[in-house]
């Protein structure tokens, strides 16, 4: 088959996916509005939640017309001087050199006293683009420093979107004045809105803790959709808090609490190159130094606000219209239960099913066979919700296929499975697989 060849069953295959989402290769006008018209996740949250105002975090959003149209696209955040910053990212080798600059920075030391910003695009993740990606990091980052009067090794740069392609960075470069002029402590929602590319709603949450001497305040932002699996998920993620703590006491309780929240959760089972976690401290509180007793109050804060951001990435899956929970119990180690977890949420099999409402636990019990985990049929145990489905080694006599197919109608879902053999558990979040996810990612890049 000749090159032209190819070409012309490609644009076939394209026309016939459009056409399953209800539009017509003709109807490019139809087509542009429904592309306009992008629904909101029936799993998302009635509204951007009110987040606390975290003195000494400015916030600013523009569109800069990298690839969208019409939409913020570009979002800086100034903080102010003496900010403590942690971050955790991607294990991906082919990390963005955002990525690879963000870490290289964190482990620079800081000078006394300084600020810091951060930077951040959506449109072009300005991932494998060789050293052209690495001058553009430095342009973008080189920029913001010379404007806000910072050391280039306090600005910290975050890119999403498309990857190989390179990123144009002048059209980030000439916004930075304007981003500074319209810095506010009350534009974090701009911010959101400007870090998402196929989200369909932007992600914040928050908390509030009562420190030695005054509030302690917690806001956090993200932006996830799809290529969501460990490590990390791809995923952006900035929370913000006023607390006074020291850079290595604030790492130490990023580190803890990764793996349970944005390192459990998965939408297709891809990671990405450019995954992003950074926390920023701005020590404005009027609370005393996070410690003793106010330090578990607020590590405890810190991760209820990681796992909330990390269950909306989830809800927001690409397509997705259930929230599942995938719960394992009784394993012989905490790998056990990792892998069991990780291969039920996975499976495509499985993840249809849910799609159709379907009740088919015989695929849970293959995604298990073939987890890699100690398993024994006459011992695992299989439940929807409250309803015990399977367990020694067969369907449960009590169990109506009508039962779980009635469960299987609501939104969120819980696939409980016990393997009987130890004391490891693992909870990991998922969603289902729908027709509107391969619709999504065919025209990711058109």
């Amino acid at each position: 088959m000749g090159k032209k060849d190819w070409k012309a069953k490609a644009k076939a295959l394209k026309n016939a996916l459009k056409a399953l989402r209800g539009s017509t290769p003709s109807a490019e006008g139809s087509a542009a509005t429904a592309k306009a018209a992008k629904p909101v996740s029936p799993l998302a949250p009635a509204h951007f939640p009110d987040l606390p105002v975290i003195k000494g975090a400015e916030f600013a959003a523009i569109g800069a017309g990298i690839k969208y149209q019409n939409r913020k696209d570009v979002m800086l955040v100034r903080l102010a001087p003496g900010t403590t910053m942690a971050g955790a990212f991607t294990r991906s080798t082919t990390r963005s050199g955002c990525v690879r600059d963000c870490q290289t920075k964190l482990a620079t030391r800081v000078p006394e006293g300084a600020g810091a910003a951060i930077i951040v695009n959506s449109g072009n993740s300005n991932a494998f683009t060789g050293a052209v990606g690495d001058k553009a990091v430095a342009a973008v980052t080189g920029g913001v420093a010379e404007t806000l009067g910072l050391p280039a090794s306090r600005v910290f740069s975050s890119s999403t979107g498309v990857i190989g392609e390179p990123l144009p960075f002048e059209k980030i470069t000439t916004v930075i004045s304007t981003l500074a002029g319209q810095l506010s402590e009350a534009a974090i929602q701009g911010a959101a809105e400007a870090i998402m590319t196929t989200d369909t709603f932007p992600k914040g949450a928050a908390a509030v803790v009562q420190g030695d001497g005054g509030p302690i305040h917690i806001s956090g932002i993200a932006k996830g959709s799809g290529m969501i699996a460990p490590d990390m998920a791809t995923m952006l993620v900035y929370i913000f808090t006023d607390a006074k703590i020291s850079a290595t006491n604030l790492q130490k309780m990023l580190s803890r609490h990764v793996d349970a929240t944005f390192n459990s959760i998965t939408v297709d089972s891809d990671t990405s190159t450019s995954d992003t976690l950074l926390v920023a401290a701005t020590g404005q509180s009027t609370a005393a130094e996070v410690k003793g007793p106010v330090a578990k109050a607020f590590e405890a804060a810190l991760r209820g606000v990681m796992m909330n951001l990390a269950h909306q990435v989830v809800r927001d899956g690409e397509g997705a219209t259930k929230f599942v929970e995938v719960r394992v119990t009784g394993a012989a180690s905490d790998g056990d239960a990792h892998k069991v977890a990780m291969a039920i949420a996975n499976s495509p099999l499985v993840k249809t099913a849910i799609a159709g409402q379907d009740p088919n636990w015989g695929r849970i019990v293959a995604a298990i066979g073939k987890s890699g985990a100690e398993a024994d049929r006459d011992r695992l145990a299989i439940r929807f919700g409250d309803i015990l489905v399977a367990e020694k080694g067969w369907r449960h006599p009590d169990y109506q296929e009508e039962d779980g197919a009635s469960y299987m109608l609501n939104p969120e879902l819980l696939i409980h499975v016990d393997l009987g053999l130890g004391k490891a558990t693992r909870s990991v979040w998922t969603c289902d697989l729908t027709s509107q996810y391969i619709a999504i990612n065919a025209d990711y890049r058109s």
